[in-house]
């Protein structure tokens, strides 16, 4: 087989999500849950402080490819939600910081679904005895449960997100971590993601080979020269050219 080993991001590759972190609605309801506990904001000074708060913990790192549904990959976001119930002197241990993050997921999340036969397509490719796992840009609070929800951890062998190790696509130590954990042979490993920077450049720089498929939430601009590309979703075609 032309691969044994098959990478892939998640958000607009798997998983279609929609997130809205402005809506009022969202800090209004949050500012009440955090003065369950006694941590009293106003809606306006909850959403200042969480800005802030992510301001200061990603200074220094840069800003690429940020969707509100990564939730600044690059740190730990639960760091962010503790401290908005420390500045109130409200002790928080780690079950109260996660329900604080994950309704915060869930009150800006709009939808998230799998694409159409990605749960088909990781399926028969797991079925093929090929390795398979996860790179993906994002937070472990947000995204592990959430893939659960979706059903699809089952199909992988291991899961590397980017929350877990302080850097993110496309930085190259975040594919060699992949590599070298997994023992992972770059000729015979591909990379799928709707992503021409984070995916595809990133991934050709650790010598993996890389499918894009164009997604609505794909960067806008030229498709990148990946060594297949997809206009569209199609699980379809992904899974001939994996299974190939």
């Amino acid at each position: 087989m032309m691969y044994d080993t098959c990478i892939f991001d998640l958000y607009g590759t798997l998983v279609d999500i929609r997130t809205d972190e402005e809506q009022e609605e969202l800090w209004e309801r949050l500012s009440f849950f955090y003065a369950y506990y006694g941590a009293i904001y106003s809606p306006d000074e909850l959403r200042g402080a969480y800005k802030r708060l992510t301001g200061e913990m990603t200074a220094g790192h840069e800003a690429l490819r940020r969707d509100s549904h990564e939730a600044f990959p690059e740190i730990r976001i639960e760091k962010v939600f503790r401290a908005l119930f420390e500045e109130k002197k409200v002790p928080a241990d780690e079950s109260l910081v996660l329900h604080a993050g994950q309704f915060f997921r869930i009150l800006s999340t709009e939808f998230i679904r799998l694409y159409d036969g990605t749960e088909e397509m990781l399926s028969e490719i797991k079925k093929s005895g090929r390795k398979v796992y996860l790179l993906s840009n994002a937070q472990r609070i947000f995204t592990e449960y959430e893939m659960n929800a979706l059903g699809i951890t089952k199909y992988f062998d291991r899961i590397f997100i980017s929350s877990d190790e302080g850097c993110k696509k496309p930085d190259l130590k975040f594919f060699r971590k992949l590599i070298d954990s997994c023992g992972i042979v770059p000729e015979r490993a591909v990379m799928v993601g709707n992503d021409g920077i984070c995916d595809v450049e990133g991934a050709k720089n650790a010598g993996l080979s890389t499918l894009y498929v164009h997604t609505d939430i794909s960067p806008k601009g030229e498709k990148p020269e990946a060594d297949f590309v997809l206009d569209h979703m199609d699980m379809k075609r992904i899974t001939e050219i994996l299974m190939s």
